[in-house]
């Protein structure tokens, strides 16, 4: 499970641990990673390192934070209130991940996560969203200016969390990422939940669309080679997912790729002759077709589920 580790650098600013007694000259010039080291510390003693945090990052909050483990992430949902609460002290907050833990210390499907509409809503000023782990994980629709940049990594993303962002209103986002994962693990979504998301209506400004590692990328795939949205992308990722020849020559038949700056197909089920066929036919694309996967018995696998 390598493919995701801890980020070093996070909104283009050094991560530093919020323990980590260092003098920081500038509080706003670093990310903040706040992490509990026993994974079974008790909710007052997260507050309590929040609080000191915000002692230490002054009025207006840190401007780019981390949340790793915050006490039992395998079996308690993150505290989304703690930070809803402390809003006016988050006014500075532009950059915020939560779930940055790795599969040694929980696997991502173990995740608990919660409900983030009410965060989502009480930090306008937020531009990038990054949420790892699916498990009990929901949003409903929401309007917001601020928000750039949205990634979602999971090993099966919940179909309503898909639909509520394809109801949304957010004109300025520019960065969609949805790992969509595997229907064992709560990855129920399939390409009608996907349908408002890809007429992008909702989504004006969007220029990269991830759609990754789906169980579903063959039915995916034939929604996106007709999908309006597409048209005004510089970059489709449908990476981590179970493409093979079927998906890839409904791509190429459908709507031209050419305008692309890249289009990402790694870790796949094609054919070497059809990994180099969709290579040729888009010359003027950055193509990734590497890490090529080779089916098992049991059939295909996304790069992450479990």
């Amino acid at each position: 499970m390598g493919i995701y580790e801890h980020v070093e650098i996070f909104a283009g600013l050094p991560v530093v641990a919020a323990d980590d007694e260092v003098t920081v000259a500038d509080p706003a010039a670093v990310t903040w990673r706040i992490s509990m080291e026993d994974f079974e510390a008790a909710p007052e003693e997260f507050e309590a390192a929040f609080e000191q945090l915000l002692q230490r990052t002054g009025p207006a909050g840190p401007t780019a934070l981390i949340v790793g483990e915050w006490g039992s992430a395998y079996d308690t949902p993150f505290p989304y209130q703690l930070l809803v609460d402390n809003a006016a002290r988050l006014s500075g907050l532009r950059s915020l991940f939560v779930g940055d833990l790795t599969g040694e210390e929980c696997e991502i499907s173990w995740i608990h996560q919660a409900d983030i509409t009410a965060l989502i809503e009480a930090l306008p000023a937020l531009q990038r969203l990054w949420i790892r782990g699916g498990e009990g994980l929901a949003m409903r629709p929401v309007r917001h200016e601020g928000l750039r940049e949205l990634i979602f990594q999971s090993g099966g993303l919940p179909a309503g969390v898909v639909r509520a962002i394809g109801a949304s209103d957010l004109p300025h986002l520019t960065h969609l990422e949805l790992w969509l994962g595997v229907d064992q693990y709560g990855g129920d979504a399939r390409a009608d939940d996907l349908a408002p998301i890809l007429a992008g209506r909702s989504l004006p400004a969007l220029t990269y669309l991830g759609l990754r590692n789906a169980e579903v990328a063959e039915e995916i795939a034939a929604a996106v080679a007709a999908a309006p949205i597409v048209a005004r992308l510089t970059d489709l990722d449908l990476s981590m997912g179970v493409l093979g020849d079927t998906g890839a020559e409904t791509l190429l038949a459908g709507q031209p790729l050419t305008h692309l700056r890249k289009l990402d197909l790694s870790h796949h089920f094609m054919s070497t002759e059809t990994a180099q066929r969709v290579v040729d036919e888009l010359p003027g694309v950055e193509v990734d077709v590497s890490d090529p996967q080779k089916e098992e018995e049991w059939g295909r696998y996304t790069a992450v589920s479990e």
